[in-house]
């Protein structure tokens, strides 16, 4: 049974309305890459940038909107703001994603695999294939 503690949280809202908002943060492929480049540690706003191959101010509002949801957090030194990921369990979130779409790769490709079993032969009838 959910209690009502757990289906409140930040400013009220209810607990799935948090968790659609945590995952749409995630739902951009420039957010996902910017997870996977910061895996082996923190990189410069600048960094992140030359990786991803987008101009400053679309970096900025991608990290912006990454800090907001508590994915990402920021240290400054000097004039270079360097960006790290705020709790490592991240890291495991995403691998589950790609276990996930792993394994429904693989049950596509099989099934893939098993109707090119079942083509028609050259020069066969497609009926006499069809019906065997």
């Amino acid at each position: 049974m959910v209690t009502k503690r757990e289906t409140k949280m930040a400013g009220e809202q209810p607990i799935h309305q948090v968790k659609a908002d945590f995952f749409r943060t995630l739902g951009h492929p420039i957010r996902v890459r910017v997870i996977g480049l910061l895996r082996d540690g923190e990189m410069t706003v600048g960094q992140l940038q030359a990786e991803l191959g987008i101009d400053s101010s679309g970096a900025s509002q991608h990290l912006a909107a990454m800090r907001r949801a508590g994915i990402l957090e920021a240290r400054k030194e000097g004039t270079s703001v360097h960006y790290s990921v705020r709790d490592p369990r991240i890291f495991q979130l995403m691998e589950s994603a790609r276990q996930v779409i792993g394994s429904h790769l693989e049950e596509a490709n099989a099934l893939l695999g098993e109707l090119g079993e079942e083509a028609p032969r050259e020069g066969a009838s497609p009926t006499k294939t069809r019906f065997r």
